[in-house]
C-alpha cells in the first residue's frame, strides 16, 4: 500500500495536494454555479442539465463549462461590474462633468501632468 508507513513527508504532501485540489475544485464550482444562475440567455432546462453534469461528473463538468462558456463568463462579469458601478454612481451622485472639473483644477494647479490629464480624461469620457 502507499500509506502503510504512517505519517511521512510524502504522505503529508499527498494530503496537502488533495486538499489544495479540493479547494480549487470548490472555488471553480462556486464560480460556475454563480455564472450559470446569473445567466438570462439559458432556459431552465439547460441550467438543470448543466447542474446534473456538474454534480454527476464534477471535474469534467467544470472543465466543459469553462471551455464552452468561458469567453461569455468574462463578458457577463464585466457587464455586471459596469452595472454595479453605474448603480453606485447614481446612489452617490457621481457625475462625469464633476470629475472633469476636478481634473481641470488639478491640471491648472500643476498637480498632474498633461499626459496624466489626457489619460484620466479619456477614462472618464468612456
Amino acid at each position: 500500500m502507499l500509506f502503510e508507513e504512517g505519517f511521512t513527508f510524502r504522505n503529508f504532501l499527498v494530503d496537502a495536494f488533495a486538499i489544495f485540489m479540493f479547494v480549487v475544485w470548490f472555488w471553480l464550482l462556486v464560480i460556475v454555479f454563480t455564472d450559470l444562475f446569473r445567466r438570462h440567455d439559458l432556459s431552465g432546462f439547460a441550467k438543470v442539465l448543466w447542474v446534473i453534469l456538474l454534480v454527476v461528473l464534477p471535474y469534467i463538468g467544470i472543465f466543459a463549462y469553462l471551455l464552452t462558456q468561458g469567453p461569455g463568463m468574462a463578458v457577463r462579469n464585466e457587464a455586471q461590474a459596469q452595472q454595479a458601478q453605474d448603480k453606485l454612481r447614481q446612489i452617490v451622485g457621481y457625475s462625469a462633468a464633476d470629475e472633469l472639473e476636478k481634473l481641470n483644477r488639478l491640471k491648472t494647479a500643476g498637480s498632474i501632468s498633461e499626459q496624466e490629464y489626457g489619460r484620466m480624461r479619456a477614462r472618464l469620457v468612456q
